[in-house]
């Protein structure tokens, strides 16, 4: 039997209007340190998103989604950020702001293989 792995995540929401903390949870952030694995993933509904607020900027969203994936992979254009070892770039992603995109507060558990326990969060959160 394989040994459980500790990982932690948080929920991606699009909040379009901060002073009502309504949100539209959109994807999932998973970072297990045992193996450094950090990985987002994210489904953005367009029709669900312009029925929740017709106001938003879909472009622009996807571009702050785009630049938190970018980030989660250490990818080399994700700027100083995305330099920065995988638990830093976590903690970062996951810190309270203020924003119209937000992450809801850490969660950990335990998996045997993250990229299915990621999978598994987005379908039930998520989609």
């Amino acid at each position: 039997m394989q040994d459980s792995l500790l990982f932690e995540y948080a929920v991606i929401r699009v909040v379009p209007r901060v002073e009502r903390e309504e949100f539209l949870n959109v994807g999932v952030v998973l970072y297990c340190r045992k193996l450094n694995y950090l990985k987002a993933i994210y489904t953005l509904n367009e029709g669900r998103l312009q029925t929740f607020c017709s106001a938003i900027d879909i472009p622009q969203l996807k571009e702050y989604l785009h630049a938190f994936d970018q980030i989660s992979a250490g990818a080399p254009d994700s700027g100083p950020i995305g330099k920065l070892d995988a638990a830093s770039r976590f903690r970062w992603l996951t810190a309270t702001r203020s924003t119209i995109l937000q992450t809801s507060k850490v969660h950990s558990g335990l998996s045997v293989n993250p990229e299915e326990t990621l999978q598994k969060l987005h379908a039930q959160l998520v989609l």
